[in-house]
């Protein structure tokens, strides 16, 4: 690789060579660090690196400017290797004003790269940020490779041109800001811009001069890097050797869209999403709503209760469908999820968890709802579910879901988390032949199938216990339907204690027909010799591979395993966890699967617990497990 610029530098500038490197955007909401995480991003991709992000903002509309309750940040961890998460903590810190300074040095490496907007640090600022001295002044960051680079007057230098010609004024031109820092990090580490200004030019196609003035910011900051005599070093990262394929970088959000849009293909069935607005989920319905010409049906409800009833009375109409919330949402469809089971219907529920309790941290991340969708129904109301590990495994498991769902007529929870809907990472794009044929899961009941010629909505499949999905108006199919408890066969409104019994009792056998099918687990254990097995679930599949990878690299036999299915647990879950001298379960709440696992299993499990609004992260849980000793042979 070469320097693009076409004049000699003013000294001979070093080109390292990295494997990897993790850089964090951080600034007011107002200052456009998503928008700039984003670009860098899709650069990195462009250049072949494996990824991933950590989008990071206020839960509120525009929190006051200046403050640490209005730092909005973007992290990146790119690499010439596999990538499991997005960096326990950056190289590079792009700090837009004090606020954005004070909260985040503290993640920031030792020895790492700070790069300060000068121009944001004012008496004003620095108050509001809760600085009694400005921290360039006493020797607070004198830990770090510090650059302090004027780029609010960088520029307005760089569009006085726009200004004077009337196309801008001073507050327009200095919302370029972002892109001004963008052009500079993306020279530290060799990224292309063209791609860049492609994008601009095509977003603002409609204010060309916003697109002009976006992308001179954006050729001023990788200019400045290349001239100015601060910055000594600039740096490499080389492609990833990824399986072949053609990629793209999806969100989870994106990615289980996409699963419930293929799910709906390979069903042959059309795509019901009925939901209501809630933080982190509502990106679903937005990326949805742009595929109706898939047979998508997306309805926005005036509320959670009426978005699940929707959903409800589609999949007795013979759709595949499916609503989305988190906890708070979760909490009020509770009811109603009780009815679909009783029902009998297959439907999806995705949850997009949240910081907790109530509205508790919308834009956080957290694992706090598993035991909320596992009992969080009255009566004995056993529902599937199954949870997602990274932001493309949502794809894949939304098609599972869907299956489950499909095959053993209920409804079906999928767990997914902040983290995963609003992170990215390369996907590669499956060949939609190669997908499981849903199709073959189910078929509409078109005839009597009683032996005198009657109905029995409630008459079962004897291997999956799935009853008749019969749809509404087929001629000699008419039957009763509501939330009363039915009679086995018949589907009659039934009081007594027997049949009770019996229509409990299957509920629980109906998951255990969807255990016997699952297939062997996975356990990643290089050594067959390890000692403590590493059990995860949701999210946390990136920082544990990448924490027994570290442990492993310092002659730690180490073994992990990650669930995906969490009700029904795998029937060989119990035998694997025996045959390991220490269980650990690390989770983003206060260990409710290591109480599952204990109670089901009686294994001892150890649990590490993190509830920040952060997603797990890989150097904690490996000193951790160091710290405690935990597996080390006597």
């Amino acid at each position: 690789m070469t320097d693009t610029a076409t004049d000699d530098p003013p000294q001979q500038r070093e080109r390292v060579q990295l494997s990897s490197a993790v850089v964090r955007f951080a600034g007011d909401s107002g200052d456009g660090m998503q928008l700039t995480g984003d670009r860098f991003t899709t650069q990195s991709a462009l250049a072949g690196n494996d990824l991933a992000t950590l989008p990071d903002f206020p839960a509120e509309i525009r929190a006051p400017a200046g403050t640490l309750a209005g730092v909005s940040s973007f992290q990146l961890h790119f690499s010439d290797e596999d990538v499991h998460t997005p960096g326990d903590a950056p190289d590079v810190l792009v700090a837009m004003n004090p606020a954005a300074l004070k909260k985040h040095l503290g993640a920031l490496k030792g020895g790492g790269t700070l790069i300060l907007n000068t121009d944001a640090f004012t008496k004003r600022n620095l108050q509001k940020a809760g600085y009694d001295q400005d921290p360039r002044e006493d020797d607070s960051l004198t830990d770090y490779q510090l650059h302090e680079v004027p780029i609010t007057e960088l520029t307005l230098g760089a569009l006085e041109g726009h200004i004077e010609r009337g196309e801008l004024n001073k507050k327009e031109a200095e919302r370029s800001k972002n892109m001004l820092a963008l052009g500079l990090v993306s020279w530290m580490f060799s990224r292309p811009i063209h791609e860049t200004e492609q994008w601009l030019e095509s977003k603002f196609a409609k204010r060309p001069d916003i697109a002009s003035a976006n992308v001179t910011a954006l050729r001023a900051g990788w200019n400045y890097g290349e001239t100015t005599e601060a910055f000594v070093f600039h740096y490499e990262v080389k492609p990833a050797k990824l399986p072949p394929g053609r990629y793209r970088n999806i969100t989870g959000n994106q990615a289980v869209s996409y699963g419930l849009v293929a799910a709906s293909v390979r069903s042959g069935l059309p795509l019901f999403y009925g939901s209501y607005p809630i933080t982190p989920a509502s990106d679903i319905l937005h990326e949805l709503a742009q595929l109706k010409r898939f047979n998508v049906s997306t309805f926005q409800a005036e509320d959670e209760i009426a978005a699940i009833g929707s959903v409800i009375g589609a999949a007795f109409g013979g759709s595949l469908a499916v609503t989305a919330s988190s906890g708070p949402g979760i909490a009020l469809k509770t009811e109603a999820m009780g009815l679909a089971l009783v029902m009998e219907l297959p439907l999806l529920v995705v949850n997009v968890q949240r910081g907790g309790p109530s509205t508790g941290l919308p834009t956080k991340t957290e694992q706090s709802d598993l035991l909320q969708v596992l009992h969080g129904r009255n009566g004995e109301a056993p529902i599937p579910v199954v949870a997602a590990s990274s932001p493309a495994d949502c794809f894949d498991t939304a098609l599972e879901a869907a299956r489950i769902a499909l095959t053993h007529r209920t409804p079906v929870v999928l767990l997914s988390d902040g983290y995963l809907a609003n992170s990215a990472e390369p996907w590669n794009l499956p060949d939609v032949d190669d997908l499981p044929d849903l199709s073959r899961t189910f078929a509409f009941t078109t005839e009597p199938n009683a032996e005198d010629g009657q109905f029995r909505p409630y008459q079962r499949d004897p291997q999956t216990l799935a009853r008749p999905w019969a749809l509404p108006g087929t001629p000699g199919l008419e039957h009763r339907i509501g939330g009363l408890e039915k009679e086995d066969g018949s589907g009659h409104i039934n009081y007594e204690p027997e049949n009770h019994q019996a229509m409990t009792e299957m509920r629980h056998e109906r998951l255990q027909r969807i255990a016997d099918a699952l297939p062997p687990l996975e356990i990643e254990d290089p050594s067959g010799q390890a000692d403590v097995l590493v059990v995860g679930w949701g999210s946390t599949e990136g920082p544990v591979r990448a924490a027994c990878h570290d442990l492993r690299s310092r002659g730690r036999d180490v073994a992990r395993v990650h669930l995906r299915h969490l009700s029904p647990l795998p029937n060989d879950l119990t035998e694997l966890l025996r045959s390991y001298p220490t269980v650990v379960c690390p989770e983003n709440n206060m260990g409710q699967l290591a109480l599952l696992l204990r109670a089901r299993t009686l294994v001892d499990v150890k649990s590490y617990t993190r509830v920040t609004g952060q997603p797990l992260a890989s150097d904690e849980l490996a000193a951790a497990i160091e710290e405690h000793g935990w597996g080390e042979r006597a």
